[in-house]
């Protein structure tokens, strides 16, 4: 008896096109955003700046696939299949840097000392962005004033959920992201739906 892991995956999610997975990521990565936004109010917990540079990594995934997902970027030709396959690279891309961040985060909170410090002293790119940013819609955002503001440390793990901080969340969600989307639109090679 053959076994055939798709079996166990319902029909429809076999047969998503990419306009579904770019709309389904998008969805997820707002929603990914606007929860670590809840977080950090419900647990009052100080996001770092590389804390906010994934949000806005997030966002800016969010924001790319749901655009992705419009009429005009969805035609079922075969130009709209191969322009597919190239917004699937960019928001792999996307998903690569991202879980590049959230992984030198983790490092940065399990081995402290091996890498360097987010410094508001001494500040990088990163923080530089994220500073900058925090304090124009501190002072200018019609809403949430507070929601780029970065205060805390890199390094420290002030909440956990079954012994992952939100950095290895982030790992794990940009990496699933990554590699649904490289599923979706034909990056990796895909199977059809399983019939009886």
């Amino acid at each position: 008896m053959k076994f055939n892991s798709l079996r166990k995956f319902p029909r429809w999610f076999l047969a998503m096109t990419p306009r579904q997975a770019f709309l389904l990521v998008g969805v997820a990565a707002w929603s990914l955003s606007c929860f670590s936004w809840l977080l950090q109010e419900w647990e009052h917990l100080s996001p770092c700046p590389l804390c906010i540079f994934q949000r806005l990594l997030f966002m800016l995934l969010g924001v790319l696939s749901l655009v992705f997902a419009l009429p005009p970027f969805s035609v079922e030709t075969w130009e709209g299949r191969r322009n597919h396959r190239v917004m699937g690279a960019l928001l792999v891309t996307l998903c690569l840097g991202g879980m590049g961040v959230a992984l030198y985060q983790t490092l940065m909170q399990s081995m402290p000392g091996l890498v360097a410090e987010c410094s508001f002293e001494d500040p990088g790119l990163i923080e530089r962005l994220v500073e900058a940013l925090g304090m124009y819609w501190l002072d200018n955002g019609p809403v949430l004033p507070e929601f780029f503001l970065a205060m805390g440390l890199c390094s420290s793990k002030e909440w956990t959920l079954f012994g992952l901080s939100p950095a290895n969340w982030s790992a794990v969600s940009f990496f699933g992201f990554g590699l649904f989307l490289a599923w979706a639109t034909r990056l990796l090679p895909r199977r059809e739906a399983v019939t009886d």
